[in-house]
């Protein structure tokens, strides 16, 4: 397993990143499986975890809390959310000072843990002044309860204003950012991905399989199906809607690659993987497995290489910069510039 640099924190994680999204009622209802698969991929060198408070409600970082007892929490870089909508209170949201450093204190509880190494903002909220969440983060840090802070789906003027706000205003700045990156999902390289490099910010990316989308689950003439399809249609409408034309090309495009990759000499999920962590801005990519089988899946990308000849067939299936379903982006990286109430008078 490959360290990086994160950043400019001086902490080295591994090129793969537990993700423990699908750990808990939400995925993996089973504490002790759930539990398993964490302990594997700690002993496969994985030494970064990554979950959020709302993830099943609580119960993920609880897993997780519960996974590195016993000693086991010394070795991990830890890492958790803040920010998306916690329970029916409408304060229990967002990233004002009142609601992180409430919701600071519940994480810490869940993950049984004296301190959280890298605490993200889930998404930057707009009712809140950036410099009041960077005043809160950097408390949290002087105090001890977290060791560095982070953001996710940040566009990168956004990543910009923060970095000069903290400069500015004597605050710590955000040292990381999350964003999704795939095969088929590229808009990240087009900005986002110089942003980071610029402010010598690590990059911890998440959904390298695109939503299952190149886990060659989904084909062409072949109704998406599978454990969680129904909620993620449901959830993600424009994402998983395989009547839309835009899914058509992503099945298109997701062909193309499995048959490229086939001819490379390993499966979809090794190439996927393999790409998202040869970009030079990537510090980590995320992997979100719910049984040990996926993990299994996601650990053989380890050490795979992707010669310049490859990466380049590569471009000519999806060009760098491209997003095949502009509504991916919609997870996260310029949503915001996209949104109706940004774009009328």
């Amino acid at each position: 397993m490959d360290y990086r640099p994160l950043g400019r924190t001086g902490v080295s994680v591994s090129q793969l990143c537990l993700g423990a999204m699908m750990l808990g009622s939400a995925g993996n209802p089973d504490h002790d499986s759930s539990i398993q698969i964490i302990h594997r991929a700690l002993d496969a060198g994985i030494n970064v975890i990554d979950t959020a408070d709302v993830y099943s409600s609580g119960e993920s970082e609880q897993i997780v809390g519960q996974a590195l007892a016993g000693g086991r929490r010394e070795n991990v870089v830890l890492a958790t959310k803040v920010g998306l909508p916690f329970g029916a209170d409408p304060n229990h949201r967002g990233t004002s000072r009142r609601w992180i450093t409430e919701a600071v204190e519940g994480s810490l509880r869940r993950l049984a843990t004296d301190r959280i190494d890298l605490y993200q903002v889930h998404r930057l909220d707009p009712a809140a002044d950036v410099d009041e969440t960077l005043g809160a983060l950097s408390d949290l840090v002087h105090a001890g309860k977290i060791r560095a802070f982070g953001a996710s789906n940040v566009a990168a003027s956004a990543i910009v204003e923060a970095q000069w706000t903290a400069e500015r205003r004597g605050r710590e700045r955000f040292r990381t950012e999350q964003p999704p990156y795939s095969l088929l999902t590229r808009a990240i390289e087009y900005d986002v991905l110089p942003a980071c490099l610029r402010h010598g910010m690590g990059v911890l990316t998440y959904s390298p399989l695109a939503g299952g989308w190149l886990s060659g689950r989904y084909r062409k003439g072949q109704e998406i199906s599978g454990p969680g399809s129904a909620a993620r249609a449901e959830r993600f409408p424009g994402v998983y809607n395989s009547a839309s034309p835009a899914n058509a090309a992503k099945l298109d495009a997701a062909d193309a690659l499995g048959a490229l990759a086939g001819e490379a000499g390993m499966t979809l999920i090794q190439m996927a993987i393999a790409f998202v962590t040869r970009h030079p801005a990537v510090t980590s990519a995320i992997i979100g497995p719910r049984t040990m089988e996926h993990l299994e899946s996601y650990l053989a990308a380890d050490g795979i290489g992707l010669p310049g000849d490859l990466l380049d067939r590569i471009d000519e299936i999806v060009p760098p910069g491209d997003t095949v379903n502009v509504a991916d982006n919609m997870w996260g990286t310029n949503s915001s510039a996209l949104a109706a109430s940004s774009r009328r008078r």
